[in-house]
């Protein structure tokens, strides 16, 4: 045995697992008086919150709940849903957030699938939680303990539907003294569900360590200060809000609470609290780009904005920068925390004109400081493609902020992680610089007469008009090219362009083959993150190929 072997083992003073409950104390500890989250009226300090949710902790473990218990929570970006990410994972329990636009069989069958023990629901989902919970009840045999969430800040009724009223049921019990977290950082901290576009969806389990990790990670990549002020524009139930509940919580930061995502409301919450940073889909960017400029009147800070979720479209990273909001764009999936990477932005570029400077950002970039590899492999063989900004491969990670693997589901998770990499199923090229640029999902490359068609690039062609306010182009069957792109588009308020006048807009921008050979102005379908759900898209165009 050696020296360093000896006498020299973890105890309490050298070891703790790392867990970002620990953030939340520490902020109650040193910045306990200052402002921690705002919800309309409601106002909490750092030191109210953590309170608050070790009132939280100690009325759930009072309802049994325990070290790898799942909890899960219907609710909107308000402060209960903060106290949920800082309370579940101090017992040592899993959080499991659902999606707030889900219908009733999905939550009944996430709820069955993660076996939740308690339900935590904000009355403005009554109706759609009566019916999940009814058929938990008779089709599962599973009913969670309910408690419910009557919010101040919602105007409808507030039907409740446990025995149990969040606000009661914190004041019945004492705080815990403490929010201690794992004793092991490798045990779960979350479940969260995958969009399920074929067959069922898959829970994806993240641990306590991960989540810490890229906790710090969102910091540092985003060189964030101190005591930021952060807008919930993201729903904290999307890869429980890229982390960011416990990076505001490490810097002693602000939630400011926001329960729908309009441009009116984020513009005058940015004004009224000084909100410096937020996170966004690009449909959100562009709800921001588009409204109007008398909205943003009085926005004197500098705003940072964070991009992901889809691609972001060229115009629309061009479209921040000419109203001075900074945006830094990230990639990643839930099965690696949310960002996983970045594209760093070098002082060079700033050189640059604002087209190179879009086109550099716009990549998905390098991977996050404290991610041990992400790079672009050939799916079969493994090997690295060259950095040539032209040979395509799949995109993957591995390390730290890589998921357990899927709940319940080990030929999913093998298949995840075949030859030690996770694969994410998105296609991309290595350029000369290591940035990786995203041409497409693997099922969304459109093969028209033996040449790929990257579906993206045709996007970012679209969004160059003036008129797009949102696109999204998808494989349409052809019996002499086998597919041809076909483009789905709406159109700004105010705004008129013919199907003819794209495709004459995309001829000028893209090789012939590309173009689409047809524009449907037609409403795009998208998740609450605002994500485009293409998978939709491709069955329309199938259907109205079989048809005609």
């Amino acid at each position: 045995m050696s020296i360093y072997e000896q006498h020299l083992g973890r105890q309490a003073a050298n070891f703790t697992a790392l867990s970002p409950v620990s953030f939340v104390e520490r902020s109650a500890e040193v910045f306990g008086d200052l402002p921690a989250v705002v919800h309309g009226a409601r106002r909490y300090t750092w030191a109210q919150v953590r309170e608050r949710s070790a009132r939280l902790a100690a009325a759930l473990r009072a309802l049994g709940v325990g070290r790898l218990s799942t909890v899960s929570v219907m609710l909107p970006n308000t402060p209960e849903m903060v106290e949920a990410h800082y309370a579940v994972p101090a017992l040592n329990a899993v959080l499991n957030t659902l999606n707030t636009r889900l219908d009733a069989p999905l939550l009944a069958w996430q709820m069955k699938h993660c076996e939740a023990a308690v339900l935590i629901t904000d009355t403005e989902f009554a109706p759609v939680m009566k019916e999940a919970l009814r058929l938990l009840r008779d089709e599962h045999g599973h009913s969670p303990v309910v408690i419910d969430v009557a919010d101040t800040e919602h105007a409808g009724p507030h039907e409740r539907l446990g025995a149990w009223l969040y606000e009661d049921l914190l004041a019945a019990h004492a705080p815990l003294p403490v929010l201690t977290g794992p004793a092991d950082e490798w045990d779960a901290i979350a479940v969260s569900y995958t969009s399920g576009t074929t067959g069922d969806p898959k829970g994806v389990v993240t641990h306590h360590r991960g989540a810490y990790l890229n906790a710090v990670c969102n910091a540092a990549t985003w060189t964030m200060p101190h005591f930021p002020v952060y807008l919930w524009t993201l729903p904290m139930f999307h890869c429980n809000g890229w982390c960011f509940p416990w990076t505001v919580a490490m810097l002693g930061g602000t939630h400011v609470c926001l329960r729908r995502v309009e441009a009116g409301a984020i513009l005058q919450a940015m004004r009224e609290h000084g909100v410096n940073h937020y996170c966004a889909a690009p449909i959100v960017h562009n709800l921001i780009i588009n409204a109007d400029a008398a909205l943003r009147e009085g926005i004197t800070q500098q705003v940072r904005g964070m991009v992901a979720g889809a691609a972001p479209p060229a115009a629309m990273i061009e479209g921040m920068a000419k109203i001075g909001f900074d945006i830094t764009h990230v990639y990643g999936l839930t099965e690696v925390y949310g960002p996983a990477a970045v594209a760093v932005k070098r002082d060079s570029w700033a050189a640059e004109d604002l087209s190179e400077q879009t086109r550099l950002n716009g990549r998905q970039g390098v991977r996050y400081m404290l991610q041990e590899g992400m790079t672009v492999l050939h799916p079969e063989t493994l090997a690295e493609v060259p950095a040539d900004g032209q040979t395509m491969g799949e995109i993957m990670f591995r390390g730290n902020l890589v998921m357990k693997g899927y709940l319940k589901n080990p030929a999913a998770t093998d298949k995840a992680f075949e030859g030690g990499w996770f694969h994410t199923g998105d296609l991309a090229v290595l350029e000369p610089d290591r940035y990786v640029k995203i041409k497409d999902r693997s099922k969304d490359i459109i093969i028209s007469g033996g040449e790929n068609i990257s579906s993206l690039e045709v996007e970012d062609a679209l969004y160059r008009h003036p008129a797009v306010l949102a696109c999204a182009v998808v494989a349409r069957p052809d019996a002499k090219w086998g597919e041809t792109p076909v483009a789905y588009v709406e159109t700004k308020a105010g705004s008129t362009v013919t199907a003819a006048e794209l495709v004459a807009h995309c001829k000028a921008l893209l090789a012939g083959y590309k173009v689409p050979r047809e524009i449907r102005f037609e409403p795009i379908p998208k998740t609450s993150t605002g994500k485009i759900q293409k998978f939709q898209l491709r069955e329309r165009a199938r259907s109205s190929s079989a048809i005609e």
